[in-house]
């Protein structure tokens, strides 16, 4: 099943994202998670966003995802001892389980919000704007959301160049990377706070916000697929809490 890229309307799209992510945080079963996870990639597959490239570039990072589940084990004592140390429990059953959970939480999100990348910014904005929220508002999650993969750039050519210094990442102790991966995050910090500063200075000098109102030249028009998928993605929502939580 394939489905043009821009098929559906920004906002039938903005709703699929907003239910598989209050899922994510919601459902506390580690199978219904798994679930999720597979239909929000799914979706994405749908939609031709650029779920399979980013996963690909998560095997790089995939000790971080170890780490969390680790360190989530530590604030777990209950259930079944896995490791120990002398007398101290350091990993139970009851804590890989809650940092798998946080694992499939976090890979939901991020799956399903690759979904808005396959629609323009100026899109986005427009139908956020005819929700009746504010311009700001609206410009604000827009760059937010075009902003992550600028930023996801910046850690891969950061990484490339520590690389092309003659650092294996994988080869180092997990105590010296964090420490190197410490080091390369105030850079990059600081350089997005140097965008973030030129880019409100781009927007004084064209008169951002000098009007009160904003008239729109596109107006984006909800077709009846879009209503259906929305009616069934807040259906499905509603149905998975209810047996969930009632």
């Amino acid at each position: 099943m394939e489905m043009p890229e821009k098929a559906l309307d920004p906002r039938a799209k903005l709703m699929i994202v907003l239910s598989l992510s209050s899922l994510a945080v919601l459902i506390r079963n580690i199978y219904i998670l798994v679930g999720i996870l597979l239909v929000s990639v799914l979706l994405s597959i749908v939609f031709h966003s650029p779920i399979l490239s980013i996963f690909k570039k998560f095997k790089r990072v995939l000790w971080i995802f170890v780490f969390l589940i680790f360190i989530q084990s530590l604030f777990h004592s209950h259930g079944t001892s896995i490791m120990n140390v002398g007398s101290i429990t350091l990993i139970t059953t009851e804590g890989m389980l809650k940092g798998i959970q946080l694992v499939l939480r976090m890979l939901i999100i991020i799956s399903s919000a690759t979904i808005m990348a396959t629609n323009s910014s100026r899109e986005v904005i427009q139908g956020l704007v005819q929700w009746k929220i504010p311009y700001e508002i609206a410009f604000m999650v827009s760059i937010a959301i075009r902003f992550l993969p600028t930023f996801t750039e910046e850690i891969k050519d950061v990484v490339t160049a520590i690389q092309l210094r003659g650092i294996e990442l994988d080869k180092i102790p997990l105590k010296k990377r964090i420490k190197i991966y410490s080091y390369v995050l105030m850079p990059i910090v600081a350089n997005s706070l140097i965008k973030a500063r030129k880019l409100s200075t781009a927007m004084e000098m064209k008169g951002f916000g000098i009007y009160s109102k904003r008239t729109s030249y596109h107006l984006l028009k909800m077709q009846w697929t879009d209503y259906a998928v929305m009616f069934v993605t807040i259906t499905t929502f509603t149905l998975i809490i209810g047996l969930n939580y009632f």
